[in-house]
């Protein structure tokens, strides 16, 4: 596959980021439905477009242009992100990719705001991991129907709305 295949992001080159090959249709132009090798290394569609219904008015819809140009950004920004961390990693001889070298990723690539949001989301995880822990290490356990559940989006919700009332 010759370079000219891949895409080409120019302010986001960096050792050991992904490059994503783009598809082709029969006709050479370039297109990710082309063919289902191309969606190889992609994020569900599906999942990218009920995202984005998610956050727009129920009245809305969403063209399938719109998913996959989404879908392309939305899997090169977590490559972006990711050959970040992993660069941290190899530096601090580690092999395994945490949540905080995530959200160290994102502030050293001037993602704050992003990074910020991350680490309220990584601290709550946590919150849970070890109330779960101390719940399940208690004589008594309660019944399976009681099972600590965290809701991302709500959390992710709560924290944009008090960053839109900071920025106010």
């Amino acid at each position: 596959m010759s370079r000219e295949n891949f895409i080409n992001f120019s302010g986001f080159t960096q050792p050991g980021r992904i490059s994503l090959p783009r598809a082709t249709t029969s006709s050479g132009s370039s297109s990710v439905s082309g063919d289902a090798n191309a969606q190889e290394g992609l994020l569900p569609i599906a999942n990218i477009g009920r995202i984005m219904k998610d956050v727009l008015p129920p009245e809305a819809k969403v063209s399938k242009s719109a998913k996959e140009t989404m879908q392309e950004c939305a899997t090169e920004f977590i490559g972006f992100v990711t050959g970040e961390a992993s660069a941290r990693c190899r530096r601090e001889r580690r092999k395994t990719v945490n949540g905080d070298d995530i959200c160290h990723a994102m502030r050293s690539l001037g993602l704050d705001h992003y990074a910020g949001a991350m680490h309220r989301y990584l601290q709550r995880y946590r919150e849970g991991e070890e109330l779960a822990a101390a719940l399940n290490n208690s004589s008594r356990a309660p019944p399976d129907d009681d099972m600590i559940q965290i809701d991302v989006r709500a959390q992710l919700s709560i924290s944009r709305g008090h960053e839109k009332h900071a920025r106010n």
